[in-house]
């Protein structure tokens, strides 16, 4: 049976830090799945993702920062019995910043995320003369892991944040709880997602804790063998203030919605999507950082 789920697990880590240089920008240990493809049983694939950051510093324009940052991402899932899924990626980053003091790139391996869901209601109503109603509704969790280097002493006062943005990896193990579910009615379907990420500390410093809220709506054309989904919808994220030793950092944390475009094209085994989210309202950093668009372009094949 294929399962037509939309996931939304944005593991993002929004790095707001204010040392030396109080400029802020944003972790790159940021992803968004998007819709998940159709499988029977297993899939794996190749994802890359896009985004980019400006800052500017409220009290002194001088200071800004520019941060890019490049995913390509290991990604796949596989059923287990008729109720579990497990899901998995491993994110290579290749991350570049340009601010007053230059440019700064590093590349390498990143936060690897490892997740299982439940299905706790699969319900399928057919009619003679009217579309069918299918639902499913999903529960689950899974661990962000340490996997991408991260080597600085938070506590330091002498680090910058370039030092700080150029990182891989957060250097915690974060937990994530998430629910799904999702409603089709003939051709047409709304998929609703909510995700809360808790992070842990690294050398007394915690990111944020982050919810994430999103509702997608989508239309399946089916061909002969092929499958092209147009979707959209809306996303609504929140991050906490960012703590040091139990106190909260100032212009950290803070809140983006956004507008949601793309589509899914299926081929026998294969499917190919492309998305774009735009931000339409931000507040991150007391105002000083904005978000100007995501990308996202993957493959996956189905066994």
């Amino acid at each position: 049976m294929h399962k037509k789920i939309y996931l939304t697990l944005v593991l993002l880590s929004v790095t707001y830090i204010t040392f030396a240089c109080a400029i802020c920008g944003c972790g790159g240990s940021n992803f968004y799945l998007g819709l998940m493809p159709h499988f029977r049983t297993k899939f794996i694939g190749i994802r890359y993702d896009y985004s980019n950051y400006n800052t500017v510093l409220a009290n002194d324009p001088t200071q800004f920062s520019h941060n890019y940052y490049n995913s390509i991402q290991l990604w796949g899932g596989l059923n287990i019995a008729k109720r579990w899924q497990l899901l998995y990626i491993v994110p290579f980053h290749l991350n570049k910043q340009i601010d007053d003091d230059g440019i700064t790139n590093q590349n390498g391996l990143g936060d690897a995320s490892v997740m299982a869901n439940y299905l706790l209601f699969h319900k399928t109503k057919t009619y003679e003369h009217k579309a069918g109603i299918e639902q499913q509704l999903w529960v689950g969790g899974g661990v962000k892991l340490p996997t991408g280097k991260m080597n600085l002493n938070l506590k330091d006062p002498n680090i910058t944040v370039a030092d700080v943005n150029a990182q891989l990896g957060t250097g915690s193990i974060d937990f994530i709880m998430n629910t799904m579910y999702n409603i089709r009615i003939g051709n047409w379907g709304i998929n609703t997602s909510l995700m809360y990420k808790i992070n842990t500390a690294k050398n007394g410093y915690i990111f944020g804790n982050k919810f994430t809220g999103s509702t997608i709506g989508y239309y399946n054309i089916a061909m002969k063998q092929i499958n092209i989904m147009p979707n959209a919808g809306m996303m609504y994220e929140d991050v906490a203030a960012n703590k040091l030793d139990g106190t909260s950092i100032s212009a950290t944390g803070g809140h983006i919605a956004s507008i949601i475009s793309g589509v899914e094209v299926g081929i026998k085994k294969i499917n190919v999507g492309i998305s774009a989210m735009a931000p339409f309202n931000q507040y991150y950093a007391m105002g000083q950082t904005k978000l100007n668009w995501r990308g996202n372009v993957h493959v996956s094949f189905s066994f």
